[in-house]
Order: structure tokens, then sequence, then C-alpha cells
């Protein structure tokens, strides 16, 4: 499968870089993978609720421009379906075989504009827990190829 993990903001931690960087080498057996960033909005330090929903705003505009029509959008969001690895790896060979791209979507750390949401496809949960938008990257990926491992007949951890 091809896929595009679209996010915002640049990975600040070292171990966070060479994550993604090893997970990135390690699916590229199985197809093209690739991470676009957009530039995170900084907020104040007290920010009012309106002037974040206008930071998601921006940066989903950001995001947006880098969807195509024709993409197939899987947000990762708290609240949605939370497939266990076989399930991620069956939906993955579903989503394989009709030649769209598949772009996972990351928001920033106040989450996914409601522009961003309502181009979604598909929305994903990993956990009702939130991670950092970095460590959710390193996350993904690692999902992403034990879903691959899966679908090619490889063993994984389980």
């Amino acid at each position: 499968m091809n896929g595009v993990i679209l996010c915002v903001g640049k990975l600040k931690e070292k171990w966070q870089q060479q994550g993604c960087a090893e997970y990135l080498k390690r699916l590229s057996r199985y197809g093209k993978y690739e991470i676009i960033a957009v530039d995170d909005v900084k907020d104040p330090e007290k920010p009012s609720d309106a002037l974040i929903r206008q930071n998601m705003d921006r940066e989903g505009q950001a995001l947006l421009r880098h969807i195509r029509p024709t993409d197939r959008v899987i947000c990762l969001c708290i609240v949605a379906e939370a497939p266990d690895s076989v399930a991620l790896s069956k939906k993955m060979t579903a989503w394989s075989g009709d030649g769209r791209r598949n772009v996972f979507v990351i928001g920033g750390s106040n989450g996914l504009s409601e522009a961003v949401l309502s181009r979604a496809d598909v929305r994903l949960s990993f956990s009702n827990l939130t991670f950092p938008h970095g460590l959710m990257r390193v996350i993904l990926l690692e999902q992403l190829y034990r879903a691959e491992r899966i679908r090619a007949g490889e063993p994984y951890h389980k």
C-alpha cells in the first residue's frame, strides 16, 4: 500500500525523528510511504477559545492544501473506531485495492479543524488517551508497519 502521513509541526525530539526514519525504512518494503508536515500555529500562553479555533482553522487549511480530491483521508481522532492490528491490516487491504492515495492526518496540539474532519473518509482512533503529535507519528508508522507485516503473512508481536 502507498500512504502519506500528513501532520502538523516539525519533530523536535531526536528519538522521534529516528523512530520515524526507522519505520519509513521498514515500510519501504511494502510500498511508498512519506511524511508531509505543515507548520504549526503557536498559541499564546492563555489563548481564548476563539483564537484556538482560528489557529486550528489555519492549520487545517495548510493540511487541506496537500489533500487531492481523489485521496482517501483517514483522520486520527480520539472519538472514532479503534481497530486492533489485524482489523487495521484488513482495512489497509481494502484501501489498497482501488488505487486511491491514502492520507493519514495527525492534527496539532489542539486537534483537527472541522474542515479537515469533514473531509475525512475514515476516522481512526489508536486510544482514548491523548498523545503528543510527534509521538503519534511514531505510533502510526509502527502500526502501519505491523499491519503491512500481517498483510504479507509475516510474523508480528501479538
